[in-house]
């Protein structure tokens, strides 16, 4: 595995993790459909989060969260109506996050981002 697709994984960890803590149930992780891919899916009561995870070793790059623009919002958005599509259920509440995770001295420093957009 490559070191930049380990140190992807090893940023969705750390927002799994975040979020569990906090008592959020993963639901799914990794979700690819024509138009994108999600990175978790996560729900706490009624309560749906879409989540996009990015991961940095360096500000050189801007934050992490600078990488969501406008046409990845979209395409997230995109994925998510598929992901409700298949899964139908109970109605529920919606929010879209941004997990910022950076490489920090000593770990991983995490940032959320609730309703990013």
């Amino acid at each position: 595995m490559s070191a930049h697709i380990e140190l992807g994984r090893a940023g969705e960890d750390a927002a799994a993790a975040f979020y569990r803590r906090r008592g959020y149930r993963i639901v799914d992780r990794n979700y690819g459909c024509r138009s994108g891919e999600i990175d978790l899916v996560l729900s706490r009561g009624r309560l749906l989060v879409f989540c996009e995870v990015k991961t940095r070793t360096s500000p050189l790059w801007g934050a992490p969260a600078e990488a969501v623009g406008p046409l990845k919002q979209n395409r997230i958005r995109r994925s998510a109506g598929t992901w409700l599509a298949e899964h139908r259920g109970s109605r529920r509440e919606l929010r879209f996050d941004v997990v910022s995770v950076s490489v920090a001295e000593g770990g991983l420093e995490v940032t959320h981002l609730p309703g990013a957009f």
